[in-house]
């Protein structure tokens, strides 16, 4: 049976994979993945809510209202060890994406809470990245949109490569309490991608009393949502994996706690 946790990727057509509020039963994240060949154009409206929309793969023209940003992203790969282009677009916008080459984007949305942002381009360069774990735990992080940055109401945005073999989101933590400042609340949506692309990942869902615990086996493009618990993830040997997250809650901070069973692992 497959687990109620687990967005499948669609195989062809313009949208990969998609999680709305509706779906996912919670109040703050929706995510969506779109390919998009030469020349073709998706247009937005944001609503009330904000977006971060990341370019994963290929070049895009974004234009949003009266402005326009040209040729953004320069990867062809979600495993080039390179920041992605991303932008942060406020609530009650049209955007436009037109695309230059073949190209991949996630676009990553919360509710704004009638907060206005400014829109922007969040420059790769300034995008902070950083190495985690130690041994078969280590994995590879890019911050695009972290909780010290100010410029988002709600949405926090994050990719990370871990190697084959490697665990990740590991030791088991989770973020679903409002109790800061030892917890905060805060959806999640895990988007993985593998390399080679037929290979497959694990990632286990479960709260400490085991009323949610589900494992999942994801493949190239699926979705893992997160309402609650700790939610590890693994690797096995010869695949790399990427997951772009999708984070959001009542406050945009992210404090997490570790499985104390687990925890001994850091000490």
């Amino acid at each position: 049976m497959t687990s109620h946790l687990l967005a499948k990727a669609a195989p062809r057509g313009r949208e990969i994979v998609s999680v709305t509020p509706e779906r996912a039963g919670w109040n703050f994240v929706g995510f969506s993945a779109i390919r998009l060949a030469k020349d073709d154009t998706e247009s937005i409206a944001t609503g009330t809510r904000e977006l971060c929309i990341v370019v994963l793969s290929g070049t895009v023209d974004i234009t949003v209202g009266e402005q326009t940003f040209s040729g953004l992203g320069t990867r062809d790969s979600v495993f080039e060890p390179v920041s992605p282009a991303a932008v942060y677009v406020p609530a009650e916008q049209a955007v436009s994406v037109t695309a230059r080459r073949p190209a991949e984007l996630a676009l990553c949305f919360a509710p704004a809470g009638g907060q206005i942002h400014p829109l922007r381009v969040i420059d790769p360069a300034g995008m902070r990245r950083s190495t985690r774990g130690k041994g078969s735990n280590t994995r590879y992080v890019c911050d695009i949109l972290p909780h010290d940055d100010p410029g988002a109401a709600h949405l926090l945005v994050v990719e990370v490569i871990t190697p084959g073999g490697h665990s990740s989101s590991y030791p088991p933590h989770k973020h679903d309490s409002e109790t800061p400042p030892t917890e905060t609340q805060l959806e999640e949506t895990y988007y993985h991608r593998l390399n080679p692309p037929q290979g497959f990942a694990f990632q286990r869902v479960y709260t400490d009393d085991r009323s949610l615990d589900e494992s999942c086996a994801v493949e190239d493009h699926d979705v893992v949502m997160v309402p609650r618990g700790y939610h590890p993830v693994v690797a096995p040997h010869g695949y790399d994996l990427y997951y772009l997250n999708v984070m959001a809650g009542p406050n945009r901070l992210w404090v997490f706690r570790n499985d104390p069973a687990h925890e001994w692992m850091l000490r």
